[in-house]
């Protein structure tokens, strides 16, 4: 909830999350690491169902450019606040996306002067509501991995059921117990590659969608930091706008400004009722010219 803080001389600076694509970044080259190890039975998994692992893959990877991008974005924002807060002296090339509400409302320090909490509330929640948004697909993504992995688990088990049902179907009953075994034997390498087929999906559907959980949590963590510096350097900017109009000096000249409007409101009025006046006047003797001429044109034609 936003409170006014006590008046600051220096506003304090947004920290950038260069951390947290530092916490991204270690976490991928782990789970390369992890994967460079286990090569050869990943690869074996994959071509166990290449079609639907090569989907999962592909997902996987818009997953963490999605995510890379929610605080790359960031950096953005952060230094026009920093800008405006005069803490970044640099000239900046192009402005904010996110805070662009934000920008069209304190972008100069007159705005900024005039800043009531209630505005700065409304703009907190706005900006919140467009953080959430951002991270809806990196979630959706997340969840679709989940899917595809039971989608492939379900889809092996249908193809084992099947198989064994065939294979059951198609044994010889009278024969040698040595040859109906090595036919029971061969006949199951199908069901074993449905099986393969549903384990290979499950275990890269749910390994993407915890890759892709990990960094939309240091996403969020990086948005969550992002908005308390935002809140508190607006309670401070608010705090400022407020501690400004308490001062005499400036309620003074704030009456007097109030009061030359007021008479500037006073003489517009006066000016258009005597406009009004002068109408009403006009309108008065067209209607006498009218009746006299009508009164006229009734006697002439009455004699």
């Amino acid at each position: 909830m936003l409170h006014p803080t006590p008046l600051q001389h220096e506003a304090r600076p947004l920290s950038s999350p260069r951390i947290y694509l530092v916490r991204m970044a270690v976490f991928l080259i782990l789970v390369g690491f992890l994967g460079l190890i286990l090569f050869e039975p990943l690869k074996k998994a994959f071509f166990g169902n290449p079609g639907l692992n090569a989907l999962i893959g592909g997902i996987l990877l818009v997953g963490i450019v999605l995510a890379g991008r929610q605080v790359i974005r960031l950096f953005r924002e952060i230094r026009w606040v920093n800008h405006v807060s005069g803490a970044d002296g640099r000239t900046l090339a192009r402005p904010p996306v996110l805070l662009a509400p934000m920008a069209a409302l304190i972008g100069d320090p007159t705005s900024r002067a005039s800043l009531s909490i209630a505005t700065a509330r409304s703009l907190l929640d706005s900006i919140s509501a467009r953080l959430d948004e951002s991270r809806e697909l990196v979630r959706y993504l997340a969840g679709l991995l989940v899917f595809l992995g039971l989608l492939g688990t379900f889809w092996g088990l249908i193809e084992t059921v099947n198989s064994v049902g065939r294979i059951i179907g198609s044994l010889r009953t009278g024969s040698d117990a040595a040859v109906l075994f090595d036919e029971l034997k061969t006949s199951l390498s199908a069901p074993l590659a449905g099986m393969g087929i549903s384990f290979s999906a499950s275990l890269f559907g749910l390994a993407g969608s915890l890759i892709l959980g990990f960094l939309d949590l240091q996403a969020g963590q990086a948005q969550s930091r992002f908005y308390t510096e935002l809140e508190d350097w607006l309670a401070t900017t608010t705090a400022t706008s407020e501690a400004a109009l308490s001062d005499p000096a400036v309620a003074t000249q704030a009456m007097a400004n109030l009061a030359e409007g007021i008479e500037g409101l006073v003489q517009s009025m006066r000016a258009e009722q005597k406009l009004l006046r002068e109408w009403m006047e006009a309108q008065a003797a067209r209607d006498r010219d009218l009746r006299a001429a009508l009164e006229r044109l009734v006697r002439e034609r009455a004699h």
